[in-house]
Order: C-alpha cells, then sequence, then structure tokens
C-alpha cells in the first residue's frame, strides 16, 4: 500500500498560469485533514478533461489485524471552472468513489442502497460542508468463482459513485465527510471506539 501523507495539495497537474485563488483556498484546506490511521492517501493524475483545474485523491483502507489487506478503496476528485458550470450550478464539483466488499447478507437487502447513500448525505451535514446537485449510484454485485482462481468463492461488492457542488472553499469538510463515507463502506468502527480482537487485545483505535 502507498505510504500515508499528511499534505493532500500537491501533485495536480494545472493548465498555464497561476491557480484561481478560491482553487488554491480549496486545495490549503484539504491538505489540513488528517485522515484516521487505516487509510492510506496518496496523489493520482486528476481527470485534464472535465474541468480547467482539477485535483485527485486515491484512498486505501487497510484492515487493523492486518494493513496489507485492503477493506476498500476509493478516490475524491475536485473539479474547478473559475467561469461556473451550468450543470454544477457552481464552480467546484466534488466526485466520489467508493468500493469495498461486504456482508452477502446486504446483497439481498431491498433498503441498503438508501442506507449507503444515507452515509453520503449524513456524513456532509454532519461535517457541516454546504452542498447542492448532489447526485449517484449505489451498485451491488454477488460474484461466484469456479475453478482455479486463488480467492474466495463467493463475495459481494459495493459501489458508491456520488458528485455535488461545494459552496465555498472549505474542502475540508468535504473530503471529512467522503473519508466517513469510506470508512462505512469498509466497515470500520467509528473513529475513536476500540473493538476487542479475539484475543483480547484492542484493535481498530484512532491514535
Amino acid at each position: 500500500m502507498a505510504q500515508q501523507r499528511t499534505r493532500l495539495d500537491g501533485g495536480t497537474p494545472a493548465p498555464p498560469g497561476p491557480r484561481p485563488a478560491d482553487f488554491q483556498a480549496a486545495l490549503e484546506a484539504l491538505a489540513t485533514v488528517h485522515p484516521r490511521p487505516e487509510i492510506v492517501v496518496e496523489h493520482i493524475p486528476a481527470p485534464q478533461r472535465l474541468a480547467p483545474w482539477s485535483h485527485a485523491i486515491g484512498l486505501q483502507v487497510g484492515s487493523p489485524d492486518d494493513p496489507e489487506e485492503e477493506l476498500a478503496s476509493g478516490r475524491f476528485i475536485v473539479l474547478f471552472d473559475p467561469d461556473g458550470h451550468e450543470a454544477w450550478q457552481g464552480t467546484t464539483r466534488c466526485v466520489g468513489f467508493v468500493s469495498a466488499s461486504t456482508d452477502s447478507d446486504m446483497v439481498d437487502d431491498s433498503m441498503f442502497s438508501e442506507v449507503a447513500w444515507s452515509w453520503l448525505t449524513d456524513a456532509l451535514a454532519d461535517s457541516g460542508a454546504q452542498a447542492h446537485s448532489i447526485g449517484g449510484t449505489v451498485t451491488r454485485t454477488a460474484s461466484t468463482r469456479f475453478g482455479s482462481i486463488a480467492a474466495p468463492e463467493h463475495s459481494v461488492d459495493v459501489e458508491i459513485r456520488a458528485s455535488w457542488t461545494a459552496e465555498g472553499t472549505d474542502l475540508d469538510r468535504h473530503l471529512t465527510a467522503f473519508l466517513e463515507v469510506l470508512g462505512n463502506a469498509a466497515g470500520l468502527p467509528p473513529a475513536g471506539i476500540r473493538l476487542l480482537g479475539a484475543d483480547g487485545q484492542t484493535v481498530g483505535t484512532d491514535a
């Protein structure tokens, strides 16, 4: 897994000329976010054709018991158009993607998609992130493997794709909300909660 980084404002290819002040302020806000220990962040190439300015972060969640085991992964992308975008109804669009393995019972739960979507809307509200024009999808898939593939015979995955328009430059609130969604999808306990493992030792601590 990639080494965790604490600053999230670098590594963004940009068009010629100085960054717009609002975009720079948004990146500086992102730099103040410190993910919980189980979440590893890295800069990834940002899409270049969706907006004049963009920034992208890759996310991976490791198991508290085994950091090499990936529980979930995701991307958080910021698109910025200083002239505004009619479809966004604003200048700044956040795009998030989460992929995680989940409990097989969830596939048959008709309410799971609604619950998973509420992770995002509730997290945005709880973090104080001002947003509008929120849209996206929740997809559940069940797979059965055959033959000699070295993997579990049955697996269930959930994917959450979402985008929303951020009001203002305080993208730290938006990224914090998205990290909560990622943690929920990965099945992590709430930050600061300690769980007892089978050996009686605490796991899943937020140090």
